[in-house]
């Protein structure tokens, strides 16, 4: 550590972690990018740590904590707990080091990731599953640790892990010819923050360097404007990368004095981008992965002919989440509204519908009806999309117009939840 009022980690222990990995990864590329360079009027550069070989980052810290154990700490093995790129991370680290590792992941997990895990472990990884979250899971694990001497490695609290994530700034800075204006990087726990910080702010200070969470699960922010360490009882995980209901201890500390700013964006905004990375940059980014380019709309005017650097954390994007990233992005840009309407239960009452009440470009994308005898009218839920965000009125006038008996399921948040 190296002390300048505050306790930040020192750009000697960085370089040591750097040694340690050069002996099993590549530095990741960074990549202009002129779409989005175009587009915001600045130099983008993407760092693409979702092109290493776990496709995350977090093979920087499992490997530098697990390279700097001594072998009889190596000998008994190391157990983590993890639902995603940690544990593919610990997983590699195992195998390139050939120790035992005990790898816990909710019974929730998809398979794919299970699969991946086992993967890059080979024989010496055991996956365990345990509990419906990861919490459970976590606990689970601690408690296993402590009873048969085992080394747990965490995946943001420890001072090695992010030692390891802080070579991320290291390779920024040496692939950036020229001064940095701003960083963008993404948060869950914090220690990509808490490292890259490290190294940023003692060899660029005037950089500034902007923490990116998901609206659901702002654990970071919360803590930063409260002063102290916040626990969210309730989280939205789809960002599960970055969905953390606290943030590490070591890493607020140092997140404190590192942060600039932390920005909050709406998962809808999250899965608008990775639509978007995907179809116009060929890149497939993870929700994690595409938080620091999701944010950039809010910053426009400021980084305006800056040079800008957005950290790709991940892209391990389970393809079994399009559907639900499409629809997320759909209801984020108002594109798609959903609705309870009762129909009169008598012949052409869905014609009327159809040729008084929709619009030339608006379109049914759900449909969901039970007809039921001696009843006058029957509740469908509809689901529709329009083709541009302001033709959401005039469609609500016109089924106001035509007597239509309806109810906005998308204004209703208990609703949606049962129902969509």
């Amino acid at each position: 550590m190296v002390k300048n009022n505050i306790d930040i980690f020192s750009l000697e222990s960085i370089y040591a972690a750097k040694a340690r990995l050069r002996k099993i990864l590549e530095s990741t590329p960074l990549m202009r990018n002129d779409g989005l360079s175009d587009q915001y009027e600045c130099e983008i550069l993407l760092k693409r740590e979702d092109l290493q070989r776990v496709r995350s980052y977090k093979i920087r810290g499992a490997y530098n904590k697990m390279a700097s154990m001594d072998e009889e700490e190596l000998t008994k093995g190391v157990i983590c707990a993890s639902a995603g790129n940690h544990a593919q991370g610990v997983a590699l680290a195992c195998q390139l080091l050939k120790v035992k590792g005990y790898i816990y992941m909710p019974t929730t997990t998809p398979a794919q990731k299970i699969k991946k895990v086992k993967f890059f472990g080979k024989y010496f990884v055991e996956v365990i599953l345990f509990g419906d979250s990861f919490d459970d899971s976590f606990e689970a694990a601690n408690e296993r640790s402590k009873k048969e001497d085992l080394i747990f490695v965490h995946p943001f609290e420890d001072p090695l892990v992010i030692q390891g994530q802080g070579t991320v700034g290291a390779e920024i800075i040496e692939q950036t010819p020229g001064h940095i204006d701003y960083v963008f990087l993404g948060i869950g726990g914090g220690g990509l923050a808490a490292g890259l910080g490290s190294f940023l702010k003692q060899v660029s200070p005037k950089t500034k360097l902007i923490g990116v969470e998901p609206s659901g699960a702002d654990a970071m922010r919360q803590s930063l404007e409260q002063n102290k360490i916040v626990r969210l009882e309730k989280i939205d995980s789809f960002v599960d990368g970055a969905a953390v209901k606290k943030v590490g201890e070591l890493n607020f500390q140092i997140a404190k004095h590192v942060l600039d700013h932390v920005a909050v964006v709406p998962e809808g905004k999250i899965c608008q981008t990775i639509l978007k990375l995907h179809n116009e940059e060929a890149i497939v980014a993870e929700p994690a992965g595409a938080l620091s380019i999701a944010v950039l709309d809010q910053y426009k005017s400021e980084i305006k002919g800056k040079r800008v650097v957005c950290v790709v954390s991940g892209g391990n994007n389970d393809i079994t989440r399009t559907e639900e990233i499409k629809e997320r992005a759909l209801l984020y840009e108002g594109l798609k509204h959903y609705f309870i309407i009762k129909f009169p239960q008598r012949a052409g009452a869905l014609l009327d519908f159809l040729t008084n009440v929709l619009g030339p470009d608006d379109d049914i994308a759900h449909f969901e009806y039970t007809k039921k005898h001696n009843r006058e009218a029957g509740p469908a839920l509809v689901g529709l999309e329009v083709k541009r965000k302001e033709d959401y009125q005039a469609l609500l006038q016109r089924m106001k117009d035509q007597d239509v008996d309806f109810r906005e399921v998308n204004q209703d948040e208990l609703l949606f939840g049962l129902l969509v």
